[in-house]
């Protein structure tokens, strides 16, 4: 039978690939893009986190959700020390979500307080994809605006606490598989997490709106 975390990956591997290949971000990685626009998306990313980590607290006991809220994912702290660089010391004043940013925010909220299932959906297309995507993305942008390794600007990308991300992703996955649901709620949380690489591929979407390089 067909583990939980498989039927997941296997759901959502259109939507993965749509997110990765997104105009946007293939210009970010290629360096088609200056500073300026990898500074929007680390903004973007902090309303989506907040939502995200805002709601850890409360859910830390719930029988679902609770076994994925581990504080060594956190990833607010280190976006505020990116932005601090990016942005300067008043780095919240202007701080602005697109339209698609504040949709994808909401519905982890939305989730969060009504369903902790559709919550580890969100937490699970974010941090793994994090510690596995987000690798190149540190790479490329201390390769492209000469950030320091591991240092202010790219923080977000590096988790300090999480000494073997393979190992860490392996046992992520295997609370997956031993998540107490039935198969109908299986699939719910599946399409859910299909939902979330739609969401961040909207703010990709509207982000190459805002970076359209000229023809």
């Amino acid at each position: 039978m067909e583990s939980f975390s498989t039927l997941i990956r296997t759901a959502t591997h259109e939507q993965h690939a749509a997110a990765e290949t997104s105009t946007f971000m293939s210009d970010l990685l290629g360096g088609r893009l200056g500073v300026d626009a990898y500074t929007r998306y680390t903004e973007q990313l902090w309303f989506v986190y907040e939502a995200l980590e805002g709601a850890a607290g409360r859910l830390a006991a719930d029988p679902v959700a609770g076994p994925f809220i581990r504080p060594e994912l956190h990833r607010l702290t280190a976006l505020e020390r990116d932005l601090a660089h990016l942005r300067g010391p008043r780095w919240r004043a202007g701080l602005d979500p697109l339209p698609e940013t504040r949709a994808y925010a909401e519905r982890i909220r939305e989730c969060a307080e009504r369903w902790p299932g559709g919550y580890v959906a969100h937490h699970y297309t974010r941090y793994l994809g994090d510690l596995s995507g987000g690798q190149v993305i540190r790479d490329r942008a201390e390769r492209t605006w000469g950030f320091d390794r591991k240092g202010d600007g790219v923080r977000f990308y590096v988790f300090e606490e999480i000494a073997n991300p393979a190992a860490f992703k392996r046992g992520y996955r295997e609370l997956l598989d031993g998540i107490a649901m039935d198969d109908l709620e299986k699939q719910r949380v599946a399409g859910e997490c299909g939902q979330a690489f739609a969401l961040n591929t909207a703010v990709f979407g509207a982000l190459g709106e805002e970076f359209r390089l000229s023809a």
